[in-house]
């Protein structure tokens, strides 16, 4: 199951209102590349019947029937990656590029 961290939910609805985007879904979209790894896009959009919808820490999630193999183990979370440098990332074992994290 999708999944979106509580940090990354803070942060669409922050972009929700700042875009004027209220009342949509956060759309996700993701392709496989030639080599295993997977391009991910989203963005606010109307659900449409034939998506699949689901609420992640209160954010409506919408995609394509097509992108659930791709993004079923996937997370969503928005991290710090150096000062003055925050962004959304996905995590997903389904991706070559996907690291575990290391045991501690």
């Amino acid at each position: 199951m999708f999944k979106v961290t509580p940090a990354a939910a803070v942060q669409v609805r922050q972009a929700e209102q700042q875009s004027g985007a209220e009342g949509l879904a956060l759309r996700l979209a993701a392709t496989k590349k030639p080599d295993g790894s997977i391009d991910y896009v989203m963005g606010f959009d109307e659900a449409s019947e034939d998506d699949i919808s689901l609420r992640c820490e209160g954010v409506e999630v919408v995609m394509k029937p097509e992108f659930v193999p791709l993004l079923d183990q996937a997370t969503l979370d928005f991290v710090k990656l150096a000062e003055g440098d925050a962004q959304f990332i996905f995590v997903n074992p389904a991706d070559a590029n996907y690291s575990p994290p290391a045991d501690d």
